[in-house]
């Protein structure tokens, strides 16, 4: 092809710039554009009112009237909570309810149980209230340490209004609610010490399963199996020394009496404890007669050697880690001098111990009525 040619092909300037967008049709389109970004904006600015108008779920005014007892099984999602409120009208709609608990972080941690709420709440109203520990419905029991098996049942019979016949068959069934195997089926220690929440409707058998779990809990905690295997002793026969500080000395006191323990066993040496004869004859004496300590059961620690063929209480945290740790010493005996000071002093010489007794004697004598 020739130059000649090749530039015939070439367009012309006025065919170049025919080709070219004429200046009207440009502010058409820049007008068009302007139209398009207004309208998004304003889809952006209404629909959420129009979503919201048309897609807003029933929902009461509040605050609501009367009083209905609500319960929340474990594991509960919320639209079963939701439907169920819905259904004892305390709610108007499960959608309502569900927006309410998605505005409110805390609404996930709501807790199973049972509550007091009010019929026609607003859903926010009844989110709030069921985050509320003072609408909680509870049984609370208060279970201090030192307390015998006897006594723990008869206050959850007092407080929970169970019958002692349906303690007496959980307890029964004990070995099935989590007792330790080691326990040989007696729950005389193994009630853990604590403040319990029982919800309306718990059963015995929860109940001693739920004392029982925390006592595993806190084996668990402090390594019980393990470290008595260490000290030579069995699981078993470490809360029942524990159950032996409980009313044997004050807390501050639990890992001296603990050693005079292991001292008297090594001994060998009979334990000698009130405590535990108390316990045999279904007592609590502070001093306890002749007659008495004469009396032969299994738990008179005068007559037999050894620890008690049980634990007498129910051992709390600080009894367990003494009997786990006793403080080094070389005593043997030891008492209680002033029972409202809990003053105890500790001794390895018997002529020392009875003076110390002298002083207790001299304090019961001063302060009459008190070592009944």
């Amino acid at each position: 092809m020739s130059d000649s040619e090749s530039t015939n092909k070439l367009p012309s300037p006025a065919t170049r710039r025919s080709r070219r967008a004429p200046k009207s049709t440009k502010k058409k389109r820049l007008r068009y554009l302007v139209v398009l970004v207004g309208v998004i904006v304003a889809i952006g600015l209404i629909a959420p009112r129009a979503i919201s108008m048309f897609s807003s779920a029933p929902d009461f005014s509040g605050p609501g009237s009367g009083s209905v007892q609500f319960r929340i099984a474990p594991g509960a999602p919320l639209a079963k909570i939701g439907n169920d409120l819905k259904i004892l009208g305390v709610v108007a709609s499960v959608d309502g309810f569900i927006l309410a608990a998605n505005d409110n972080p805390e609404s996930a941690s709501i807790a199973p149980g049972s509550y007091n709420l009010r019929q026609e709440m607003k859903s926010t109203d009844a989110i709030a209230a069921l985050l509320d520990p003072a609408n909680r419905v509870v049984n609370r029991v208060v279970i201090p340490e030192g307390k015998r098996a006897s006594w723990t049942i008869a206050k959850l019979v007092e407080v929970t209004g169970l019958t002692t016949q349906e303690f007496a068959a959980a307890i029964a069934n004990a070995n099935n609610l989590g007792l330790p195997s080691y326990a040989n089926g007696n729950v005389e220690g193994f009630l853990f010490p604590a403040t319990y929440e029982f919800a309306p409707g718990t059963s015995a058998e929860q109940m001693i399963s739920e004392m029982l779990a925390k006592f595993n809990a806190e084996a668990t905690r402090i390594d019980l199996e393990k470290r008595a295997q260490a000290l030579g002793r069995t699981p078993y026969e470490i809360v029942i020394i524990a159950s032996l500080l409980e009313v044997e000395g004050a807390p501050r006191d639990f890992t001296k009496v603990a050693q005079v323990v292991y001292n008297r066993l090594a001994e060998p040496m009979r334990l000698q404890f009130d405590s535990i004869v108390n316990y045999g004859l279904g007592k609590t004496d502070v001093i306890l007669t002749t007659e008495l300590l004469n009396t032969d059961t299994p738990y008179n620690s005068y007559l037999r050697d050894g620890l008690p063929p049980t634990p007498i209480d129910g051992p709390g945290a600080q009894s367990l880690e003494a009997a786990l740790t006793p403080e080094p010493g070389d005593w043997l005996y030891f008492i209680t001098v002033d029972l409202n000071t809990q003053e105890t002093k500790f001794t390895s010489s018997y002529r020392e111990f009875l003076r110390f007794k002298d002083e207790f004697l001299a304090f019961c004598k001063a302060n009459d009525g008190v070592c009944n």
